[in-house]
């Protein structure tokens, strides 16, 4: 009886042991996951235009990307698009502003146009890219180029239409650049990612 408690007993302690051996081991696996999709994420961002940026807005999405480069490119024209969408409610809110001249507001207009077409090429971007399994990859894959590329122009454009400086409003012409700023940039991370997706 008494050596039949004990083993018991024994058994008790090896399956606790055992548990947080387990456990530990899932720990530790989940742990060099992570830091795996990080590097993953880390090493993709240092061949775009603009690192630093890169990392900043896509290293939140290195859990769900993994180790998958049409995942991370989708997800960096995801970005680009909302930075695009961003971008167009502040041109649109400077529209609004009181004291804004004729010359202004027909500058600003363009602008919008110029925004919304930049988040209508992003989001064929994005469609592209989730078509890359599919025959045409080839197709899709340059479809997915020339709709980033064609954003980036699009947010260019916005700025190059403030071409006369002396009917704009200093302040206003800084607000309209620096938000086109972080679209270009945006897309031209999503297209650097997308032109070395399999590389």
């Amino acid at each position: 009886m008494a050596s039949s408690c004990k083993i018991l007993i024994l058994l008790q302690l090896f399956s606790i042991v055992l548990f947080f051996s387990q456990t530990h081991l899932l720990v530790t696996a989940a742990k060099d996951s992570g830091q795996a999709n990080t590097n993953f994420v880390k090493t993709k961002c240092k061949i775009t235009t603009y690192p630093s940026l890169c990392l900043k807005t896509l290293i939140p999405y290195a859990s769900s990307v993994k180790a998958n480069s049409t995942k991370l490119c989708k997800e960096a024209l995801n970005v680009a698009t909302k930075g695009a969408r961003d971008a167009s409610t502040i041109v649109l809110n400077l529209k609004k502003q009181k004291g804004i001249t004729r010359y202004e507001a027909a500058a600003i207009k363009d602008c919008i146009e110029d925004v919304k077409d930049a988040v209508y090429e992003l989001k064929r971007a994005v469609d592209a890219i989730g078509h890359l399994g599919d025959k045409d990859k080839a197709f899709q894959l340059a479809n997915a180029k020339t709709y980033a590329s064609a954003a980036i122009t699009d947010a260019d454009s916005c700025t190059g239409g403030l071409t006369d400086q002396g009917k704009v409003n200093p302040k206003v012409m800084d607000a309209i650049n620096r938000s086109m700023a972080v679209v270009i940039k945006l897309s031209s991370n999503a297209l650097s990612l997308i032109n070395h997706i399999y590389k």
